[in-house]
């Protein structure tokens, strides 16, 4: 296939500009910033047409195949919900517009709130953080707004050696002391490492549940009272709820902060920089100290409140990534409380089959029944020189998205797999085959892995200069060869 600049040729147009029929006006820009003598292909419209159609093709996302990314829960969503958050009365709705006239879009947020507060079974909810992680931020803040209330002085946030990268990284942005305790042998909590840290001087902790390795925190109810009996806070992060919606609830667990994850657990495509959707949930005593505005109702009437004193502030410009929340809330309603069960117990059952099937071939840490994820070491494979980076390559040469990879780092040449419920079977019979047949390479041939991936527009990449010496401006000779 020729590159769009070999098929140039000069004088060829896509489209003719009539002559300019208004006085010309010199625009006073200074010369350095304008670039000179770019060397764009002179091609058809067709040409155009083709070029990026062709381009397009070579993205891979949820909607051309199988995304098994763990811990990121990238499953495929209505898109319906897409066409429902572009109805007019949404997507034209402007944030500083009157309230009576954003009567349907404050209803549809208050009534969100209240069904992320059924879901979870905290007590209030606020929709302005953008992303997970924000929602982290924000509920740390909470956290130190709170003691700082009670006038205590508290430094340290315990965050177990399993947890997301984020968890550890917010808490620093609040000032805290991470203190990192170990897991088990189970791939759970240590709850004798939990109770020799926590002290007086502890705000809280921050786990999520099921865990980075997909197993369930079974001994929940004692870690929560261990953190308790030090009048400590609780911090759920919220990122695996896919496994155990209409099943389980944090606040049950004795969970007092939660974060979600609109766009991962509620229907808004996950990836490609955003926007994403990170509310987060409160027990009572925590209300107070949600960010402001809140949306209230009074009457029958919606309306935006401020007169909060406790109030961290605001986290976020306006009120939040509305047209998240609008696919969240079309996803809620369409499924309802029976759809949500089905989504954690499909989710789970999944998971475990493509376990059941891989496990033989692929070493497995924690050998046991596990939620919506799963996590296996390629240390077996490594022996023979072929790291788990060159078995997430192969997979794409076989049109497969790699899983997560080297993550959880407590687990030796990690891949986090997780198939959500929006699978089907044949998809994850399709995928169990390609890694078996891979498995198999490695012990037949092993250098086709090694040059992995071979069918793809691109061959595998020096990833270490990719990161070093990144190509940040357009190059005819780079572009030419």
């Amino acid at each position: 296939m020729k590159l769009i600049f070999e098929k140039s040729s000069k004088g060829r147009r896509a489209i003719n500009f009539p002559k300019v029929d208004v006085p010309k006006k010199k625009i006073d820009i200074r010369q350095r910033f304008l670039r000179k003598n770019i060397p764009l292909p002179e091609v058809s419209e067709v040409d155009v047409v083709r070029h990026y159609t062709a381009l397009s093709r070579m993205n891979y996302g949820v909607d051309t195949g199988f995304y098994p990314l763990g811990s990121c829960t990238m499953k495929y969503n209505p898109k319906i919900n897409e066409d429902i958050s572009r109805l007019p009365g949404f997507l034209f709705a402007h944030p500083y517009q009157p309230e009576k006239i954003s009567q349907g879009c404050l209803e549809l947020m208050f009534n969100l709130e209240r069904y992320l507060c059924e879901i979870t079974g905290m007590d209030a909810f606020t929709l302005q953080p953008a992303a997970g992680a924000q929602g982290e931020l924000t509920g740390l803040m909470m956290m130190k707004a709170y003691f700082k209330h009670k006038k205590e002085k508290r430094t340290k946030i315990i965050v177990p050696d399993s947890s997301h990268g984020t968890n550890p990284a917010s808490a620093s942005m609040c000032a805290f002391d991470v203190v990192t305790i170990r897991s088990n042998e189970e791939g759970r909590i240590d709850l004798n490492a939990l109770s020799e840290v926590m002290s007086k001087d502890v705000v809280g902790i921050m786990l999520t549940n099921p865990n980075t390795l997909g197993i369930f925190e079974k001994d929940i109810l004692e870690i929560t009272e261990i953190v308790h009996d030090e009048e400590g806070l609780v911090y759920c992060d919220g990122a695996n709820m896919n496994a155990i919606l209409g099943i389980a609830k944090p606040g049950d667990m004795g969970f007092d902060i939660i974060h979600l994850n609109l766009h991962k657990t509620f229907s808004t495509p996950h990836g490609g920089g955003g926007p994403g959707s990170g509310p987060v949930g409160v027990k009572k005593e925590l209300e107070l100290f949600l960010p402001i505005p809140r949306v209230e109702k009074k009457e029958e009437i919606f309306y935006l409140k401020y007169d909060y004193p406790l109030s961290i502030g605001r986290l976020k410009a306006f009120y939040g990534n509305f047209g998240v929340m609008v696919k969240a809330y079309a996803y809620l309603r369409a499924l309802g409380s029976k759809g949500l069960k089905q989504v954690a117990e499909n989710a789970v059952l999944n998971a475990n089959y493509l376990l059941k099937k891989l496990k033989p071939y692929y070493d497995l840490p924690y050998n046991q029944t596990c939620k919506h994820e799963f996590v296996l070491s390629g240390s077996r494979q490594a022996k023979k020189d072929v790291r788990t980076m060159d078995i997430a390559k192969r997979l794409l040469d076989y049109g497969f998205h790699a899983p997560t990879v080297y993550f959880p780092l407590i687990v030796e040449e990690a891949m986090m797999i997780e198939p959500t419920e929006t699978e089907s079977k044949e998809t994850l019979d399709a995928f169990a085959d390609a890694m078996i047949k891979i498995a198999e390479e490695v012990e037949k041939n092993p250098k086709v892995i090694k040059d992995a991936p071979r069918s793809t527009p691109v061959s595998r990449l020096d990833m270490v200069k990719a990161a070093r010496e990144p190509v940040l401006k357009w190059d005819k000779n780079i572009i030419s060869h």
